[in-house]
């Protein structure tokens, strides 16, 4: 029954190559219509039927528009078969740097009776898929190492011959999984290299790829108007034959990805059932490191040099809170996929590194403001960092809204903080007015930067951990009281400022890399989060002074989290009840409940603090 399953999945995919290879033909023979109709022109002239001036002038008339169609057409030809496709860019693995990895999927081709992928390569993604690399504008794989991804539009581009896809294989499951669960994962995916052989379907994929990368030119921006008129009749075409073919295309796949599954079937069956529930939760593991423990060192200048190895971590740790996951550590004693590498350090560093510029859009190389930090010392380089800059922009834009009170000229405090978020009472105990009539929030300078309330950071696996989202109940963007709105806006505006000052993507020389780079798409790529509205900005920031209070003066010390990210350890335990109380000072001038908890742990706000 397998045979028969795979054998009926590769008929369907090869009908449906052979309807998008029809419309190829349609396309070809309209444009060769006015050539055919001159042809007739011609031979009715020969023959004496077709004579007179009328016909005289048709055949000039169809003559010239035949010349027009066939250049246009060789032209658009020629540019949906030289249009480099987009590559995913991807860490290459070299042979001699993983032999073992190479003889498994090697021994799974062989096993599955198809050809073996051409190479290797990783991607910080939870993913794994074949990517084509035959078209000539592809260069070789370059070598492995921190910054050596394989980047579109770099190194040396020698003519290749046709050769299988590449196996892209997404690197935090060669560290999470066991070589076992490995090999059951990306059995379906090998098992693609089959239908991907075939001369048809092979043919049809080149013309949709061909057809994608023609978009890509018509939409790059030209300033000559004549460029600009051919790239709308490149880009109208080229719409109309995607149109014309999508629907066969993705009926391809499709067939192609069922003949694969069906032929994988025969391959470690009962292994993949709990490889795939390893994937799930990869995957949670992965999205919640790079969210909540990446994210605020890239924003400090500071990329984590073994994030798959932060992987690990995390997972265990979740494993170690959720009772849904206990059984996931008890595999951690066997072989991981990781062992099949030669050198995993290196290229866990050198897939960190591709996942900040895919992500936030850093540089492509360590440098003075863009350095690699290891995990022991991320509470140091990057919690206690970004908690001190913050309190010292806090400071920056309070010093900038008035000025300081006499009594707190002895330096930044907490207490100013909270006093000026304090929403100021009538003898009756009812809100009055702000000491400061300034007007609304809105008119404040770079007030217009404060970006609208989006739901993007609400957390998708809020049930991994006890800790819930802050602002899982909010509708807007009103960070609260008018002092609140005021400070947020001008939080916003110098943020803002400070992110506008700093070049996206620079090169370890100091110069923005050309957009060839990322086949012509800004960085980054993938972009994680938005960018964090007002209200965030100030909660961030308050809680970041009160961090720097408890350290300075409790005895407190920055930690990680390995699923909360960057976090305070205060008496040995991890202070999780912070955030209610300071959105209870922002959003309705209520200084009680934190103060109480400043008490209580004894941290005294009215003592200067240290500031970057």
């Amino acid at each position: 029954m397998t045979g028969i399953g795979v054998e009926a999945g590769a008929q369907a995919a090869r009908s449906r190559a052979l309807a998008v290879l029809r419309v190829r033909g349609r396309a070809l023979g309209v444009a060769v219509l006015p050539a055919a109709a001159e042809v007739i022109l011609l031979a009715g002239a020969a023959t004496g039927h077709l004579v007179g001036p009328g016909w005289d002038a048709a055949r000039w008339a169809v003559g010239v528009l035949a010349v027009l169609v066939l250049l246009a057409t060789a032209g658009i030809a020629l540019v949906i078969a030289r249009a480099r496709p987009a590559m995913t860019p991807t860490v290459p693995v070299a042979e001699e740097s993983a032999p073992d990895l190479y003889r498994m999927v090697r021994d799974l081709a062989e096993r599955l009776e198809v050809p073996a992928p051409s190479a290797i390569a990783l991607t910080p993604d939870c993913d794994s898929w074949l990517e084509d690399r035959t078209h000539p504008a592809h260069g070789p794989p370059a070598r492995t190492g921190p910054g050596a991804a394989d980047i579109p539009g770099e190194g040396r581009r020698p003519r290749r011959v046709p050769v299988a896809p590449v196996l892209v294989i997404g690197s935090p499951f060669l560290w999470w999984m066991r070589v076992g669960e490995l090999r059951a994962v990306i059995a379906p995916v090998v098992a693609g290299t089959g239908p991907s052989a075939q001369p048809d379907i092979a043919a049809a994929r080149r013309f949709v790829r061909g057809l994608d990368a023609t978009l890509a030119i018509a939409a790059t921006p030209r300033r000559g108007p004549l460029a600009r008129g051919a790239c709308a009749v490149l880009g109208r075409v080229a719409r109309l034959l995607l149109g014309a073919c999508r629907e066969h295309a993705a009926q391809m796949e499709r067939g192609v990805a069922a003949a694969a599954a069906e032929r994988a079937q025969t391959v470690d069956y009962g292994l993949r059932i709990v490889a795939q529930e390893q994937v799930g939760l990869a995957y949670a593991g992965w999205d919640r490191l790079l969210t909540r423990v990446a994210l605020p060192a890239w924003r400090m200048g500071r990329w984590p040099s073994r994030l798959d190895a932060g992987v690990v971590a995390a997972l265990t740790e979740l494993s170690r809170r959720d009772r849904l996951a206990e059984g996931f550590t008890s595999r951690l004693g066997e072989r991981p996929a990781c062992d099949l590498l030669e050198e995993p350090g290196s290229v866990d560093e050198a897939t960190s590194l591709l996942a900040a510029r895919l992500f936030h859009g850093g540089p492509a190389g360590p440098r003075a403001d863009w350095a690699p930090v290891d995990w022991q010392s991320y509470p140091e380089e990057v919690v206690d960092r970004t908690w001190r800059a913050d309190a010292a922009r806090l400071h920056r834009v309070l010093d900038s809204l008035g000025p300081r009170p006499a009594r707190h000229t002895a330096g930044p405090t907490l207490a100013r903080i909270l006093d000026h978020l304090t929403e100021p009472t009538d003898p009756a105990g009812e809100p009055t007015e702000p000491m400061d009539p300034a007007g609304p929030a809105a008119t404040a300078p770079g007030a217009a930067l404060v970006p609208a309330r989006t739901d993007a950071d609400i957390d998708a696996y809020a049930g991994l951990t006890a800790a819930g989202d802050p602002y899982e109940d909010d509708e807007d963007d009103d960070p609260g009281t008018e002092r609140s709105a005021l400070l947020a806006a001008g939080l916003s505006a110098e943020v803002a400022r400070e992110e506008n000052a700093v070049p996206r993507g620079a090169t370890a020389a100091g110069q923005s890399p050309p957009c060839t780079l990322w086949d012509g798409g800004a960085l980054p790529l993938v972009p994680l989060q938005p960018p964090r509205t007002a209200r965030e900005l100030l909660t961030d920031h308050v809680t970041a002074m009160v961090c720097c209070a408890a350290v300075d003066t409790a005895g407190a010390v920055p930690a990680l989290d390995w699923l909360d990210g960057p976090s305070l350890l205060l008496h040995g335990e991890r202070a999780a009840d912070l955030t209610p109380r300071v959105l209870s000072l922002i959003e309705e001038g209520d200084p009680g409940p934190l103060r109480d908890w400043l008490a209580a742990a004894g941290i005294r706000p009215e003592k200067p603090i240290r500031l970057v």
